[in-house]
């Protein structure tokens, strides 16, 4: 829970950037974009930094934490968003659109994965 939360923090810094500096200079599409991929990157770095710390034995239990991060982002996404941002449910699934270049659906699969990924990279899964 306390990595998602730095997860959460870099999000929300991440979401900064991408409205203050890169979608204003480069479009709302290739803003999100780049967004994202900075994202997914984060992600990895910070689970590469923490996994040890979280100590998953298996890759189930890696996996388990990963699915414990997908299931509180979306929570997060989806309820803070519509709830406590006011955002509707048609502006919410926008992102989940890949035919107009939402690719925001690469940082659900990273989030899911990078525990068992970087797990194993460290051989820290038996």
């Amino acid at each position: 829970l306390a990595v998602w939360c730095l997860l959460l923090l870099l999000a929300v810094l991440n979401g900064g950037l991408r409205d203050g500096r890169l979608t204003p200079r480069l479009g709302d599409t290739v803003g999100r974009a780049i967004s994202t991929l900075l994202l997914c990157v984060l992600i990895l770095l910070a689970t590469w930094l923490t996994i040890a710390w979280i100590g998953p034995r298996t890759a189930g239990q890696a996996l388990g934490v990963g699915a414990l991060w997908l299931g509180l982002t979306l929570v997060f996404e989806f309820g803070a968003g519509h709830f406590a941002f006011g955002k509707s449910w048609t502006e919410l699934l926008a992102d989940y659109d890949l035919s107009r270049g939402r690719i925001w659906i690469a940082v659900l699969v990273v989030t899911l994965f990078a525990p068992v990924w970087t797990a194993r990279l460290r051989g820290l899964l038996s």
